[in-house]
């Protein structure tokens, strides 16, 4: 079982930035890829960013140059770098942990609100 914990959201003004954490209860560092969905008001829940065990990165295309993954095993925390915010990036910002192998089995933080002011 895995649990994971968001925190880092906020009010920032448009052309801000703010870093997201997610730090994960169990050791995620081997066998999970970890990601960043978000979910505005209205709309259906949206991949943002994901990074796999192995460090490899993937973003939604409108958002790539503007976020950045990144994991530290270690601590078994991802982050979400995000700059040059808009308003249209207001969401509730949700964590994932999906394991890589044979077995369909992934969890969800609580989600943090993240409100761009213009």
């Amino acid at each position: 079982q895995v649990q994971l914990v968001e925190s880092g959201g906020g009010l920032v003004q448009a052309g801000g930035s703010l870093i997201l954490s997610c730090a994960a209860s169990g050791s995620v560092s081997r066998n999970y890829a970890m990601g960043w969905y978000r979910q505005a008001p209205g709309k259906q829940r949206e991949l943002v960013a994901l990074i796999n065990s192995g460090g490899s990165t993937n973003y939604a295309g409108s958002l790539k140059g503007r976020f950045t993954i990144s994991r530290d095993n270690a601590k078994n925390t991802v982050y979400l770098q995000m700059n040059s915010l808009k308003p249209e990036d207001t969401a509730v910002y949700y964590c994932n942990a999906r394991f890589e192998g044979a077995i369909w089995m992934q969890y969800w933080g609580q989600g943090t609100q993240v409100t761009v002011s213009s």
